[in-house]
């Protein structure tokens, strides 16, 4: 039993708040941001589920990923989408499959966020339909809340669904936001996308630039579209997001997004007039960094995963309105729904758990951060105006330069990784680690997608076309062409090949009839050198067994071809390799992305290569690398060596080195010229030369 405490004595605790007191706090939070997880996969059906689910589990808004066919404009049964049906994302065709996805989902309470670009138009209309069909009237339809990313200029750059020319694209992009504007007037019609080209390489400073510079690109074409009565301008920029990366670096991060808004409120104010600050305020969403994941020690993943989520949440002048993670394991595979259920408590603990929500701006006053801050904004500032002069983002795409930049920097960032000057834990150093119990069964550590369901899926796209009312579906696609010959706006066509059945290859086809499509700079041979041949590097010993090698198989020099076959447009470690290989020595043959086998292999017979090397990282590899090799040896060309580089599964590299692979390289093997050397060595034992 224990003693009262005497009424004189001092109180040892401190008391606690009031239950008042405590309520005012805790009234002070700020509501938090939206959190989602980017999903899809398999099928429509599949990937409702999925939805169903995590919704289940506290997750606040939807995010989209289609898989390649879908952000392409091809349909399941075409040659390119072989081994890419619901492999990155969910496969949506038309507008059955669209239902499909969303059924028992109510659009009018959902914030959905889909990442597509080049198709972007298409997949509005669809969903639009679809939340018809479910009983929304005009009213509820303006009420529709969301985002299409719709940004084509990063594509161009760095992931590679682009399909149409820029000015053709940048017109679509123009007819989506006036039409929004107009009838669904919450919807985000574009994110300026520069998370893609962080991943390309890009440094805070070009991230910032080039987003800017593109979305000066699209407002510029907006408005001189003549589609927006000059009093509604400033609801358009109101509607213009963004989406950027947050790099395990947080303080620079965050100093990243204070410059950002910054440049944004000076853009909007002093370019286009917008006076009221609630139309000029940056708002964007994150998804942070997955470059940075390493295969190599992936439990360190979830460190960086926090960090980088800490850049764009700690400073609440510069906090993102939404935000989605990455998972632990994905530089093995696609995560399983147990992991991305990970990274959202991860983001449920901070908010809900953390006060962080219930302070103003931490940062505030901070002569180190305004420091940095300013830096940032004159260099990027710099920077746009150097865009400006070469005549603004589309024409900078066009001549080639941003995308030789992003190949540049890119490289210098891998050439310091590979000199250890910048240090990433458990690849180039504090290397030894314990047996990792969450990889002991790699074959149970990622989600695999089946390979008998692409057949499924064009077995259903041929019963749609069966099924459909075919006279409509053709009017509509006759209607659609006349229209994107014409001035129209293009939505209003759209809709009606969603509401007549005609599927997503149809839609995109009936446009490249009058666009065209268009294939991007590679930026691989104006980049420069990145790591020099000195005397004694390793750089420089690869480039004398390449030298030796030629000269021992008669030829002038070696000739490697790098491939990128299927749909999988992310092609920066193909052009890491191809500049290295440059630097090397080698003859490049490199054609840039999106070819089918039967390409690849007659670049290889034409151009008498001494090796074929393929990159894929959209997990088709199992179908299109032995496709490759059978065609290689139906050409004669069998004796030369393929090497193939990717997120492969263990199993999986197993079965292609059974099938006839020489080398398989994932993303534990960072060191690129090492990777040449490798190259070197098979194509000396395919020619029974000494190693």
């Amino acid at each position: 039993m224990v003693a009262p405490r005497p009424a004189s004595a001092p109180n040892p605790w401190p008391e606690r708040p009031a239950a008042s007191e405590r309520k005012e706090h805790e009234q002070r939070r700020d509501r938090p941001w939206l959190m989602r997880t980017y999903a899809g996969h398999s099928t429509a059906e599949a990937s409702n589920e999925l939805y169903r689910r995590n919704l289940a589990k506290g997750q606040t808004g939807l995010s989209v990923a289609f898989d390649l066919p879908t952000q392409t404009g091809y349909d399941p049964d075409h040659v390119l989408a072989r081994g890419e049906v619901g492999r990155v994302g969910v496969p949506v065709a038309h507008l059955g499959d669209m239902r499909r996805l969303f059924q028992d989902i109510p659009l009018e309470r959902m914030n959905t966020s889909m990442t597509i670009n080049a198709t972007a138009m298409w997949l509005l209309a669809l969903y639009q339909v679809v939340a018809e069909e479910q009983g929304l009237d005009a009213e509820a339809i303006a009420g529709l809340q969301g985002t299409t990313q719709n940004d084509i200029v990063k594509e161009y750059l760095s992931r590679g669904t682009h399909v149409f020319p820029p000015g053709p694209s940048l017109r679509l992009t123009t007819d989506m936001i006036t039409y929004t504007v107009q009838r669904m007037p919450k919807w985000n019609p574009i994110n300026i996308c520069s998370y893609h080209l962080q991943e390309a390489g890009a440094t805070p400073v070009q991230e910032i630039a080039y987003a800017m510079s593109t979305a000066i690109a699209v407002l510029d074409a907006v408005f001189a579209s003549g589609q927006v009565p000059e009093e509604r301008r400033g609801e358009v920029v109101a509607r213009i997001s963004f989406f950027v990366n947050a790099g395990v670096r947080f303080i620079e991060e965050m100093c990243k997004m204070r410059a950002f808004g910054r440049i944004w409120d000076t853009v909007t104010r002093d370019r286009y007039g917008i006076q009221d600050p609630k139309h000029r305020r940056f708002r964007y969403g994150v998804q942070v960094n997955s470059l940075g994941l390493t295969e190599a020690q992936p439990e360190n993943n979830v460190q960086r995963i926090v960090l980088e989520m800490l850049a764009v949440t700690l400073s609440k002048d510069a906090r993102a309105r939404a935000v989605q993670l990455p998972a632990w394991n994905e530089a093995l595979g696609l995560p399983r729904p147990w992991d991305q259920q990970w990274s959202l408590r991860i983001q449920q603990v901070l908010a809900h758990e953390s006060d962080l929500l219930e302070y103003e701006d931490i940062f505030a006053g901070s002569t180190v951060i305004e420091e940095k801050v300013a830096g940032l904004v004159e260099a990027a500032t710099a920077e746009i105006a150097h865009i400006e002069e070469l005549g603004g983002a589309m024409a900078a795409v066009e001549s080639g330069y941003l995308k030789a930049e992003l190949v540049a920097s890119h490289a210098a960032r891998r050439a310091r990784i590979e000199s250890g000057e910048e240090k990433i834990v458990g690849v180039n150093v504090y290397e030894t680690t314990e047996p990792n119990p969450l990889t002991a069964n790699l074959d149970a550590a990622i989600m695999t997608v089946d390979p008998a369901n692409e057949a499924r899926v064009v077995a259903a796209v041929h019963d749609w076309r069966l099924a459909r009312d075919e006279p409509r579906a053709q009017a509509a696609l006759s209607g659609r062409r006349a229209a994107a010959a014409g001035s129209e706006n293009l939505m209003g066509a759209t809709l009606e090949c969603a509401r007549a059945g005609v599927t997503t290859g149809e839609w995109s086809w009936a446009l490249r009839d009058v666009f065209g499509e268009f294939r991007a700079p590679t930026g691989v041979s104006s980049a420069p050198v990145a790591v020099a041949a000195e005397p004694g590097s390793e750089l420089a010993e690869v480039r004398r067994r390449v030298e030796a090698t030629a000269r021992e198989l008669g030829d002038g020099r070696l000739r490697l071809l790098v491939g990128k076959p299927g749909l999988d447009g992310h092609s920066n470690g193909a052009e890491q390799i191809a500049v290295r290989a440059r630097d090397a020595g080698f003859e490049v043959v490199y054609q840039g992305i999106r070819l089918t086998p039967e390409q690849i292999v007659s670049a290889a017979v034409a151009e008498d290569v001494h090796c074929v090397g393929l990159s894929i990282l959209s997990g088709s590899h199992a179908a299109l690398v032995p496709d490759v090799l059978q065609r290689l040896r139906k050409a004669g060309a069998d004796d030369v060596p393929v090497v193939v580089g990717g997120i492969i599964p263990a199993a999986d590299a197993k079965e292609l080195r059974a099938a006839g692979v020489a080398a398989v390289f994932t993303p534990k093997d960072f060191g690129i010229t090492g990777i040449i050397g490798r190259i070197v060595d098979e194509i000396r034992i395919a020619n029974k030369l000494e190693v």
